[in-house]
């Protein structure tokens, strides 16, 4: 096998952990025998450089909470320690001395343990223990992370009876030391070695009577040990087949390997002043579903389901992008036991560092620390709408700083892949209630939803298709309803809808095809009357979208890239004045030698095109034939005067220069506007035309012509009830050749 070195063989090994399994401990306790062997020693922390760099985390929540520092080792049950015979057993050891430590914990990059073997983790003092682990332990990719045993002197304790002839395969890869502790882990007889890991005094247990009405919901939140060493939160979400599939919400700057993390479930105190709570329930790895640093989002499936006792509600959630009117945060800062947060305002959509994010101003009561990030966001009908992203919130003493949080937002990471998980059967629901147990509900409830908004730039004057999906929001059957809408600040139209949906199903409606103008472009659309009443509740009846157009000359350049047979390594960048418009890559395993197309939007100027290879050998041609190239509209490779505008052969990088006025263009002539209304049609349709002289042209599916006319004037009126339900196109040619084209839907 030609491997461009053995290192890649080790890393797919270790990244292929698909499942793994729930961190169970069978019951057992070690030998405890008191003559240890000699211990290997951790180096001395510098606990002053440390606390430097937790300031920055602790305080904005970008990165998990750390309270230990990771150790590469390597050790194993045949190289190190010791092994004796004891109460008819085989008994191997080893001891971990790390002194000041709040806590250790360890990887095993290889865990295969005979059938009646049994592991222990324990405080070599007679304090915390962890196990058994036993066979059942194992993971298909045949490692092991361990949750933490709060401990500065760790003693590592396998055993197996004498008669079992098979030996394990133990290899330690990696030690953690704490150097701050997480709060609510039993001490036994020990004292709190400090206030470290201990959230502020302005937070409130979730079991205080604040959070009485949100006992459903702190279920789905779950606090995350990242590899024994760091702390995040999470969140359980339902998807629309109320299956019960294990999925996880956090956030995207949480990421590491999720294989290796241990998720606690109901680590919580049963009282309001309580300072402890359980921390046996727990599961070990999930796999990584999909992520976006655009909205801060990370989707996780765990390892396992959690089982019947931890009593797990999967939450429920809103994708609307409607702006809530109050906001509950549920989660566990500096890796505390679960706390919760209330905001009686209502957030604002906003962007920070290049993420889609709620603005809370600040909370009325509680607050969020580091740890805290990922945690779920609620709206008032206890739904989630986001997770922590970070912010600068925090209790100064025994009150709230008065500081702002900002959330990633859950109608924004909707379109970047969670409605492939959360909505597999496709149903288009924005808006979904938890498992088993539901959130609040209404009798009279419809939403909308506007998509197929163009993403990124639009490169001039585009003809623009929008889709209004109607959702049944309600407990009763939707019958009608009706909906408004404005474009680019127009007129507002107006259009009723009648059908029948049931709770949570959708209808989709076309609007009329526009199309953009230069600089911003917005579209709102509005929902009233359902069933002929009042909306019970208005927070889900308007959806906005905006986009950019742009509003001078433009030049269109298509870009090719040919993958080589390790496309991870790929990455690209279109850059002007020192700004990143277009980007590509890393790409995936299973990509390799395929083409990808991208075209991009360019106003006048000159760019940058730079590719780039992790490996530095370039995307051709030992592994695989890769290259790229840059192609103007008519499909000529772009010039500059020197080289052609293609590549492959580099070592590291290599860059391109070009300008547009080097670049063959096509000019585009702002089209004609035409309206119809509503869409769907039934029995009638309205007409606005661009001029009051033309001609029409109405074509079927297959293009058929079933109607032309003269236009005559700016408004008509046909009678469509005896038109077959279906789309048609609707195309208007004006008497100076302008031309305009729309969709109508015909139903009856």
């Amino acid at each position: 096998m030609n491997l461009k070195s053995s290192l890649f063989l080790l890393l797919a090994l270790l990244g292929a952990s698909a499942t793994t399994q729930a961190q169970i401990t069978y019951g057992g306790t070690p030998f405890h025998n008191q003559e240890l062997p000699e211990a290997a020693a951790l180096p001395a922390l510098d606990r002053d450089a440390l606390a430097l760099e937790d300031v920055v985390t602790d305080r904005f929540k970008e990165a998990p909470w750390r309270f230990g520092v990771e150790h590469e080792v390597a050790w194993s049950c045949d190289q190190n320690g010791a092994w004796t015979f004891e109460q008819g057993h085989k008994v191997w050891r080893m001891v971990v001395d790390a002194p000041g430590a709040t806590c250790m914990s360890v990887r095993f990059s290889e865990y295969h343990v005979p059938k009646g073997g049994q592991l222990f983790l324990y405080d070599a003092h007679g304090g915390d223990v962890l196990g058994s682990l036993d066979h059942r332990n194992e993971k298909p990719w045949g490692g092991l992370a361990t949750g933490v045993v709060l401990t500065e002197k760790l003693v590592v304790e396998y055993r197996q009876p004498a008669h079992i002839e098979s030996m394990p395969t133990l290899f330690i890869d990696q030690v953690v030391q704490g150097y701050r502790l997480l709060s609510g882990w039993p001490h036994g007889e020990e004292v709190d070695r400090g206030p470290f890991g201990n959230s502020g005094a302005c937070n409130i247990n979730v079991n205080c009577p604040e959070g009485a009405t949100w006992a459903t919901e702190k279920r789905s939140v779950a606090l995350i040990v990242q590899g024994g060493f760091a702390a995040c939160t999470g969140g359980m979400v339902n998807n629309t087949a109320n299956d019960g599939t294990p999925y996880f919400l956090t956030a995207n700057h949480c990421l590491g390997n999720p294989g290796n993390w241990v998720y606690y479930f109901n680590h919580e105190s049963a009282t309001c002043n309580g300072n402890t709570g359980p921390t046996n329930q727990s599961i070990s790895g999930g796999t990584l579903l999909v992520n976006s640093g655009q909205s801060d989002m990370a989707l996780i499936e765990l390892s396992n389901t959690p089982p019947a006792d931890f009593n797990v509600q999967y939450a429920g959630w809103d994708a609307t992008g409607n702006i809530p009117s109050s906001t509950v945060g549920i989660h566990h800062p500096s890796g505390d036991l679960k706390k919760i947060c209330f905001d009686d305002d209502s957030p604002s959509p906003q962007n920070q560092f290049g993420a889609a994010v709620w603005y809370l101003d600040q909370w009325e009561l509680g607050v969020t620390e580091g740890g805290s990030s990922g945690s779920p966001l609620f709206d008032q009908n206890h739904r989630v709408i986001g997770q922590l992203y970070g912010g600068s919130a925090a209790c100064a003493g025994s009150v709230n700083n008065g500081q702002p949080d900002w959330y990633g937002r859950f109608d924004v990471s909707w379109g970047l892949g969670l409605s492939e998980y959360l909505d597999p059967s496709g149903t288009g629901s924005l808006v979904w209630d938890g498992y088993p147990d539901g959130a609040i509900s209404f009798e009279n409830d419809a939403s909308v939803n506007l998509t197929g908004a163009p993403e990124g730039l639009v490169c001039g004057v585009q003809p623009i298709n929008l889709e209004v999906t109607l959702t049944n929001t309600g407990t009763n059957t939707l019958t009608s309803c009706m909906l408004e809408y404005a474009i680019n600040g127009g007129a507002t139209q107006t259009q009723s809808w009648a059908g029948s949906l049931a709770q949570f199903e959708t209808d989709v409606i076309t609007l009329p095809t526009f199309w953009s103008q230069g600089g911003t472009n917005t579209v709102e659309v509005d929902v009233t009357s359902p069933n002929g009443n009042d909306d019970d509740n208005v927070l889900n009846n308007t959806t906005t979208v905006e986009f950019t157009s742009t509003s001078g000359p433009t030049t269109t350049v298509h870009f090719s890239l040919l993958l080589d047979e390790y496309p991870d390594e790929t990455t690209w960048e279109l850059i002007r004045l020192g700004q990143v418009l277009y980007e590509g890559g890393p790409y995936e395993d299973d990509q390799a030698g395929e083409t990808l197309m991208e075209s991009f939007c360019l106003e006048e100027g000159c760019y940058i095109f730079r590719i780039f290879d992790d490996y530095e050998d370039g995307i051709c041609c030992e592994y695989g034939e890769g290259s790229w190239s840059l192609m103007d509209i008519a499909g000529d490779l772009v010039w500059n005067g020197s080289s052609l505008g293609t590549g492959g052969e580099f070592g590291a990088s290599e860059q391109f220069i070009f300008c547009t006025d080097d670049i063959s263009t096509v000019e585009t002539t702002p089209p004609a506007q035409l309206q119809v209304y509503p869409v769907p049609a039934h029995d009638m349709v309205n007409v606005k035309w661009p001029a009051t002289q033309g001609q029409a042209t109405v074509r079927d599916a297959v293009g058929r012509s079933i109607l032309q006319t003269h236009v005559d004037g700016l408004q008509t009126r046909w009678n469509t009830s005896t038109w077959p339900a279906g789309p048609y196109t609707v195309e208007w040619m004006g008497a100076d050749g302008a031309r305009a084209v729309v969709r109508l839907i015909v139903t009856h």
